[in-house]
């Protein structure tokens, strides 16, 4: 992606792996729990209007260390807001994708007044009143990958012949997620008391086929942010890789209001 730098921060005893590109108003996009690919066409379409901001979660790759002593996605949240302020960046909007939507929610529960806007994309973190989010650990890693998008053609669009080195970065993703989410499975009994004095304004949006969280926890988050809600058509979970210039037009707009 042209415009795009990498860099190792480090924080907390490990090096944190980040991307950033574009210019303007700083957004922080965080990312699924399948971890994330390095060119997105939604990461080079935000970063057309701002300035996009990519870690890669601590020991979601082999590009980022992994922390021994994190226990929790409340850590990463907490990390995070010590990126930013490592960075010089204030008043930043954040984008939780999936799993990045809980690390997200905790960020803005943590600091309520901290943030421009928030956006919540098929976000885990709290649990669905209706269903339940998929248990990763009773499927293969490519089946779990597949179920997040509505259209196989989408899967394959971006992931192609799935190589070793995948299968390997999946690997360090679920043993990743069973150390800090697994009990309760994905998501926090607390959130959700903590989310009532958030101040950012807050977008939730959802692919109207997410076969990973049900939609009833994006309409608990929604109720709890005073959100907007919105459904994006033809998509599974991962909405960023699945319909990225439709959630990109999303995005853009909400955060570009006055």
């Amino acid at each position: 992606m042209a415009g795009w730098s990498e860099q190792d921060v480090d924080l907390g005893g490990l090096k944190l792996k980040v991307g950033r590109g574009g210019g303007g108003r700083p957004v922080l996009v965080l990312h699924h729990d399948t971890g994330t690919l390095d060119k997105l066409p939604f990461y080079e379409a935000l970063s057309a209007r701002f300035d996009v901001i990519v870690p890669v979660h601590p020991g979601f790759s082999e590009k980022s260390e992994r922390a021994q002593w994190m226990r929790h996605p409340r850590d990463i949240a907490a990390l995070y807001q010590w990126l930013l302020a490592e960075l010089g960046v204030e008043r930043a909007s954040l984008v939780g994708l999936g799993f990045g939507g809980w690390i997200a929610a905790e960020m803005v529960a943590l600091a309520p007044r901290d943030f421009h806007r928030l956006v919540l994309v098929g976000a885990m973190g709290v649990k669905p009143p209706e269903g339940d989010i998929k248990d990763q650990a009773i499927v293969s890693y490519i089946d779990y990958a597949k179920a997040g998008f509505h259209d196989p053609a989408a899967f394959t669009r971006n992931y192609g012949e799935v190589s070793t080195d995948q299968l390997v970065e999946w690997d360090l993703c679920r043993e990743m997620s069973f150390r800090i989410a697994w009990k309760p499975y994905m998501y926090s009994p607390t959130l959700p008391h903590l989310l009532g004095g958030v101040k950012a304004p807050a977008l939730v949006v959802w692919g109207d086929d997410d076969q990973i969280v049900p939609k009833s926890a994006g309409e608990l988050y929604a109720k709890a942010l005073k959100a907007r809600f919105e459904t994006v058509a033809a998509s599974g979970h991962c909405v960023d890789m699945e319909q990225p210039d439709a959630l990109a037009r999303l995005v853009t707009s909400f955060i570009e209001e006055n």
